[in-house]
């Protein structure tokens, strides 16, 4: 009569015949206020009042915890203590609770009004992890479901191993969990649990994932390459990763074509690429930290370079490698193999390098890194040249001996004449322009007297105006 929603009036019914133990009429009682989600798959455990019906019902079948002085309890308290207890154990059959009254009535809620999380959630509260599993296989539930309500749970109750033991007797290839195991993979990788994360990838058989995890674990956090020498482990580990890859790969290869769907993929060139990456890494750390440990490491970079990096921080790889060593030559080799290896611009890093020694005033170190790039075998005619014109473009403060030194070890007259303008030594200049076949040496020795006169030096100007 006066308009108001019956519904809560009815779920008070319900709830009244479920504690008198009426289960039939509570079913029809509450038939006319529970509705179905709208989406079975949405992320939470359905209406507050289908809520209440699950926790009344659970709490039931619960065992009552008797008080020491038990023997002054009423007859009617250890009654329900006595038909609670044996609804538990009927429950606690081989930790399921398929027969008793309670547990189905719950079922008959969940299928009924409840999401699937609910009554995923459910199964998990009551250690029936498997029906947890093949609820979410029939009803295909999104990965969300899976991270939500069996996922989480099984790794904060020390579980994970029950799960993929599971996970495993379902479907031995684990085909059906793909999506799931990666979304798993993805939400480990997002919270940083590397760990977890890594124990997971093993038991997938993702070896290639499994590898990437180990190069975090081996680069993750490490302030200087001493600490880099006590991760060499985690080095050892990414190559046995990659190489029973490649075994796997090879082996399948010769059969049908095996459908590893969600386990990552990567071309046997690839792999192979990773592993030589991995014993240069090897070499470079136990050098480094050779280095560092003897005191003769000299650069404090704040990020701590390795080969696992883009291009440009395999190129720091490289200058630093040269630049520790006892001497240029001692590091030399190592770092040249990353550049052939790597196929990075040698000349680019060979000049960062004379930066370095420059500003450290090594100037004879740049001459023996100079030799060091001649012999190498594949500099190009100039590349010795360019090094040197590069640190002159930044320093014009070299002394005026270690200057000459240096300026003197270019092949190239040209290059020669161009590194004495530069460093305004413009008598020197013109003594190397003079020596050129006449119609260059015309070109220069006017070159150089225009920079004389716009310089004021009157003795070079006067000079080249002679000779022209």
């Amino acid at each position: 009569k006066s308009g108001l929603d019956p519904g809560g009036a009815w779920h008070a019914w319900g709830m009244a015949c479920l504690k008198a133990g009426n289960l039939n009429s509570a079913r029809e009682k509450f038939n006319r206020c529970l509705k179905p989600p709208m989406d079975l798959n949405q992320l939470n455990h359905g209406s507050r009042l289908v809520q209440d019906v699950i926790q009344y019902l659970e709490s039931t079948v619960k065992p009552v915890l008797i008080a020491d002085d038990d023997y002054f309890a009423t007859l009617r308290e250890l009654e329900a203590t006595v038909r609670t207890r044996s609804l538990s154990l009927e429950m606690m059959c081989e930790g399921k609770i398929q027969h008793n009254s309670y547990y189905q009535e719950c079922l008959f809620y969940l299928h009924s009004y409840g999401t699937n999380l609910a009554i995923i959630s459910f199964y998990m509260r009551h250690d029936c992890m498997r029906e947890a599993l093949l609820h979410l296989l029939n009803k295909e539930s999104p990965s969300e479901v899976f991270i939500e309500g069996i996922f989480i749970p099984s790794y904060e109750s020390g579980k994970l191993h029950m799960l993929e033991n599971l996970l495993e007797t379902i479907d031995p290839g684990l085909e059906s969990w793909g999506v799931y195991l990666i979304a798993a993979c993805k939400y480990l990788q997002r919270k940083n649990y590397y760990h977890i994360l890594y124990e997971l990838q093993q038991f997938m058989k993702d070896h290639v994932r499994a590898a990437m995890t180990c190069i975090r674990f081996f680069t993750h956090g490490a302030k200087s390459y001493t600490e880099l020498g006590g991760k060499q482990t985690w080095l050892l580990k990414i190559k046995d990763h990659l190489k029973v890859y490649l075994q796997e790969v090879s082996r399948s290869s010769g059969r049908k074509k095996m459908a590893f769907t969600f386990r990552k993929k990567m071309s046997a060139t690839d792999v192979s690429r990773h592993i030589n990456t991995v014993d240069l890494q090897m070499e470079v750390t136990k050098f480094l930290h050779q280095c560092e440990s003897s005191g003769t490491s000299q650069m404090t970079d704040s990020s701590l370079p390795t080969l696992f990096g883009n291009n440009n921080m395999k190129m720091d790889v490289a200058c630093k490698v040269i630049l520790e060593g006892k001497n240029i030559e001692e590091g030399f080799g190592i770092a040249f193999r990353v550049l052939q290896d790597f196929q990075l611009e040698a000349t680019e890093v060979y000049s960062k390098v004379a930066k370095q020694l420059v500003k450290q005033q090594k100037y004879g170190e740049i001459r023996q890194l100079l030799k060091c790039v001649n012999e190498s075998g594949v500099a190009a005619k100039n590349d010795g040249d360019n090094i040197i014109l590069n640190c002159l473009n930044e320093f014009k403060n070299i002394p005026a001996e270690d200057l000459d030194n240096l300026i003197q070890d270019m092949d190239s007259d040209e290059n020669k004449i161009q590194a004495y303008m530069m460093c305004n030594k413009l008598r020197s200049a013109y003594l190397v322009s003079v020596r050129q076949e006449k119609a260059r040496a015309v070109q220069l020795v006017q070159h150089v007297r225009q920079l004389a006169e716009s310089s004021g030096d009157d003795v070079v100007k006067a000079i080249c105006a002679q000779w022209l």
